[in-house]
């Protein structure tokens, strides 16, 4: 016949939280622990080759002057609508 054994770790969120406070280290350990990790994910960048930046920065500078142009478009159209009806209508700049 099997028992069932309780469990271990009490599904009390406050047990739980004294129970990981008890088990932290200290501020200087998880301080080093912290930059271990930053250094480690800073070992991922991979820096992009001078071809690969001109393109980036092309694709941004492109899609910075596409984006002028509408929004350039859409403040002639509605200031012309603006103007139409609030004024005389006649001047689209």
């Amino acid at each position: 016949m099997a028992t069932n054994l309780p469990d271990p770790t009490p599904d009390n969120p406050v047990a739980k939280d004294k129970a990981e406070r008890e088990n932290r280290s200290g501020v200087f350990a998880r301080l080093v622990l912290f930059i271990r990790q930053v250094i480690d994910e800073l070992r991922k960048v991979v820096t992009p080759t001078r071809s690969e930046l001109v393109n980036y920065t092309l694709v941004v500078l492109v899609f910075v002057l596409i984006m002028m142009g509408i929004i350039v478009a859409f403040d002639l159209i509605f200031g012309w609508a603006i103007s139409w009806v609030f004024g005389d209508g006649s001047s689209l700049f």
